[in-house]
């Protein structure tokens, strides 16, 4: 039997707990176990009952939040963080990622894109929405401007296959659309990105997408 992903909500109206709940009803592979108004309220209750993954929404760029995660984050260090921010500013959205957040989704998400990230960081990955992830790339290309890549040097590890799949990865294609635009499966796509993290030695999506920016794979 496979063990079902333990979700935590966490927002300050429980309007909006309700509503998350709601869209995720039908997903069976998915348990809300905790369901509270703020991360410092949660924290205690996942020692007696854990979760894989804490889901927490902001609404407005806060500092408190920000040391609330990294907090959350060194006490469980096996749950992941996944953010539901109602605004687009990159210098918290940064310190957010660095403070341990695994995945980060915006204001216009939808039912389809939230199990995603869900099932993207229960499987050991990173998820960012794809205005996001320009951020983190934008500021990427910022810090390594002055840094020479060896380009092609670990590229030639991959397969034709690999390098597809790499590119579209890096143009914010979700694995959804990746398994479309190549005719396979889902499944096929994750196999795909874990060979390449492998061969590449890559800890997270977004160390993939800057790999292919700074090997000239893609443009932006």
């Amino acid at each position: 039997m496979i063990e079902k992903i333990k979700l935590a909500l966490v927002d300050a109206h429980p309007i909006m707990r309700d509503g998350i709940s709601c869209l995720l009803t039908d997903a069976p592979d998915i348990q809300i176990v905790h369901n509270t108004n703020t991360v410092n309220e949660l924290i205690p209750l996942l020692y007696h009952e854990p979760v894989h993954i804490v889901m927490t929404v902001l609404y407005a760029p806060d500092p408190a939040d920000i040391e609330t995660i990294k907090h959350l984050c060194d006490k469980h260090q096996r749950v992941k963080v996944l953010v539901l921010s109602m605004y687009q500013l990159e210098n918290f959205i940064l310190k957010m990622i660095r403070a341990g957040a695994k995945g980060h989704l915006t204001s216009d998400t939808d039912r389809e894109e939230i199990i995603e990230a869900i099932y993207t960081l229960r499987n050991g990955y990173d998820f960012y929405a794809k205005t996001i992830t320009n951020l983190i790339l934008r500021n990427y290309l910022i810090e390594a401007e002055n840094k020479n890549g060896n380009k092609h040097e670990r590229e030639q590890k991959l397969s034709t296959r690999e390098l597809e799949v790499l590119k579209l990865f890096a143009q914010s294609h979700t694995n959804k659309e990746i398994a479309e635009k190549l005719y396979i499966s889902v499944r096929t796509v994750e196999s795909h990105k874990n060979n390449i993290m492998q061969k590449l030695n890559l800890k997270t999506m977004v160390d993939m997408v800057k790999f292919a920016i700074r090997n000239n794979l893609v443009e932006l």
